[in-house]
C-alpha cells in the first residue's frame, strides 16, 4: 500500500499557562502513525521563530518530513474549569498554506491525503483542489468553522462552500459540526456535498454518515489525556479506508485505536 499523507500547519500551545509546546495535525498525526507503524510522510507549516527546535522534534517521528515556514505559529492557550471544561483563545495567525509551500515531491505517492488546517483559511479552495489531484483527502472540519481572529476561540459556519468540492471525507467533532447545523439533525450535514461525514462524540463514540449509512458507532471511556485524539482518528480512519475497509468499519477501527494510545498514556 502507498504511503498515507497528512499535511497541515503546527502551533504553539500553552496549557494552564505551562510552557509552550509543539501542537497542530501534522504533530499529533505523526505521532499516532509512529505507534500505528503506518508508512506515511508528513508536511507541515509554521513560523520562523519555531522551525528548528519543530523540525527536530518531527524529524525524532522516524517518518519523512518537510517544514514549510513563514510569519508567525498559529498559537493556541488552553484553560480548563473545575468540571475540566476547556476554553481556547487565539493568541496568534499563521501564515495560509500557498502553493509553494507543498512538497509536491514528498507527496507524490500519496492516494490518501490527511488535510490538518488549524484555522478557517488555512488552505483555500484552489489549493485544496490541487493537492486532491489523484488524491482522497480527509479534511478537519475545525479548519472550517474556527474564526481566523485572535481572541476567543470562536466556530461558526460562515466559510466558503467552495472548499468542499473536492473532499471526500470531512471529520467534523460535536461542537464543529453543531456550528453547521445548529440544533437540526446531523443528517443535515449530507447537504454539504462530502461522499463520506464522520462527527465525533469523544467518549460517546461517533457517526458514520456515508451514501446509505446513518450509524453510530459506540466507544469504551478511556481516563486519558484526549489532546490529539481527533488528529489520531483522522488518521487511523484514513489507514482503514485506504486498506479497503468500508466507512463504518474504518470508524470501528479507529475507535479501537484511539483508545488503545489514549490508554497507554495513563500506564
Amino acid at each position: 500500500m502507498r504511503p498515507l499523507g497528512v499535511i497541515g500547519s503546527l502551533s504553539r500551545d500553552v496549557i494552564a499557562g505551562a510552557e509552550p509546546r509543539i501542537g497542530g495535525g501534522p504533530w499529533h498525526a505523526g505521532r499516532a502513525l509512529r505507534a500505528l507503524r503506518q508508512d506515511a510522510v508528513v508536511a507541515a507549516k509554521c513560523g520562523h521563530t519555531e522551525r528548528a527546535a519543530y523540525l527536530r522534534l518531527l524529524a525524532a517521528l522516524g517518518v519523512p518530513v518537510a517544514l514549510a515556514s513563514g510569519g508567525e505559529t498559529t498559537g493556541f492557550s488552553f484553560s480548563y474549569d473545575e468540571a475540566k471544561h476547556r476554553t481556547m483563545r487565539v493568541d496568534a495567525l499563521g501564515e495560509p498554506w500557498t502553493d509553494e509551500d507543498v512538497p509536491r515531491r514528498l507527496l507524490r505517492r500519496v492516494e490518501w491525503l490527511h488535510v490538518a488546517p488549524l484555522l478557517r483559511g488555512d488552505f483555500g479552495p484552489d489549493l485544496l483542489e490541487r493537492l486532491a489531484r489523484g488524491r482522497r483527502l480527509l479534511v478537519d472540519g475545525q479548519g472550517l468553522v474556527r474564526a481566523r481572529r485572535t481572541g476567543p476561540l470562536e466556530l461558526d459556519d460562515d466559510f466558503d462552500r467552495e472548499l468542499l468540492r473536492h473532499v471526500a471525507i470531512l471529520k467534523l467533532a460535536e461542537e464543529e459540526a453543531r456550528a453547521i447545523v445548529g440544533d437540526g439533525d446531523l443528517e443535515e450535514l449530507r447537504s454539504l456535498g462530502v461522499p463520506e461525514v464522520v462527527v465525533t462524540f469523544g467518549t460517546d463514540g461517533s457517526l458514520v454518515l456515508a451514501p446509505g449509512i446513518a450509524e453510530r458507532v459506540p466507544a469504551a471511556p478511556i481516563d486519558g489525556d484526549p489532546t490529539g485524539a481527533g488528529d489520531a482518528f483522522c488518521v487511523a480512519y484514513l489507514s482503514a479506508r485506504a486498506g479497503g475497509h468500508g466507512p463504518v468499519a474504518a470508524a470501528r477501527r479507529a475507535t479501537a485505536i484511539v483508545a488503545s494510545l489514549l490508554a497507554a498514556r495513563t500506564r
